[in-house]
């Protein structure tokens, strides 16, 4: 298959780049600059210029090719929501191209947009509210309207593994600069866990054999309490380990409170069942208490 990437150099997105390459796709890669066109040659791809604010090239992108991966988002948390109805905008071209082809798109979303308790599965709905990143499986579920092959794969809030610059890097650098590495209360509430290559083959599994409409859950781990997690870092770090209340959370954790605190618990058995899905990389907690966390 000829495959149309977006966020084709991203920490998610280049190991899906990887693992279609790998499984013999050719790879059609968004590149909003030379250096990002350059990485994408050298990986074996073909750099497609463009970006996400550019809905005509998202168009030419997904009219040339046999599927489309949609892993791309402007991870701007200061423009949340804005970030967030440009994914719509950016769903919605993808799926236009598409439209009467049977061609598969696979749209990123958000285990953390599920209840989660007493262990959120596939078969359930986003939580429309106030959380803006419900935009991505709104999208989705237009296009599904409209007979497009849409599926959503939801990533887990922790996708670790060697160059992450998400939520871990963050609360280990919150840590140094606070002097103490914290949980909320009992600290039992639980993240999901994947590592970026299980989820990176789960996106390939998704667009090779996928069904419109499902929902894939990329999750190795259903939940691991986030003390644990707290506990790790405080230990690489040589800091006190510290219990909050939620208001101290709030003061401490700032904008991430909301996911310090949060309950997530995810199941991936039905995903594993429909694509034959096999996670086998390392699990959070011994991922990051390796070197690779801690090098500064």
């Amino acid at each position: 298959m000829r495959i149309f990437v977006t966020g084709a150099t991203g920490f998610v997105g280049s190991a899906v780049v990887q693992d279609l390459l790998a499984a013999g796709h050719e790879v059609i890669g968004l590149a909003r600059s030379e250096g990002a066109a350059a990485s994408l040659t050298a990986a074996g791809a073909t750099a497609h210029r463009g970006s996400l604010d550019d809905l005509d090239s998202l168009r030419r992108g997904a009219a040339a090719a046999d599927g489309v991966i949609h892993t791309g988002f402007i991870h701007d948390f200061s423009k949340f929501k804005e970030s967030c109805e440009t994914d719509r905008r950016v769903i919605d071209a993808l799926g236009s191209a598409l439209s009467g082809s049977g061609r598969p798109l696979v749209v990123t979303s958000a285990t953390g947009l599920l209840e989660g308790r007493p262990l959120a599965t596939e078969n359930d709905a986003a939580i429309s509210g106030p959380n803006p990143r419900v935009a991505s499986e709104e999208a989705a579920a237009a296009l599904a309207s409209r007979g497009i092959n849409v599926s959503v794969l939801r990533l887990a809030p922790s996708v670790h593994g060697e160059g992450d610059h998400g939520f871990v890097p963050m609360l280990i650098d919150l840590a140094r600069r606070k002097g103490a590495s914290a949980y909320v209360g009992d600290g039992q509430n639980r993240w999901p866990g994947v590592h970026r290559i299980d989820a990176a083959r789960l996106f390939r599994l998704a667009v090779e054999k996928g069904s419109a409409g499902a929902r894939y859950h990329a999750v190795a781990e259903e939940g691991i309490p986030f003390r644990e997690i707290a506990e790790v870092v405080g230990r690489r770090l040589q800091l006190p380990i510290v219990s909050l209340s939620h208001e101290e959370a709030n003061a401490h954790f700032g904008w991430l409170a909301h996911f310090a605190a949060m309950d997530n618990p995810t199941s991936s058995a039905q995903t594993r069942e429909w694509l034959g899905w096999h996670p086998n990389q390392p699990g959070l907690i011994a991922d990051v208490d390796g070197p690779g966390y801690f090098k500064n």
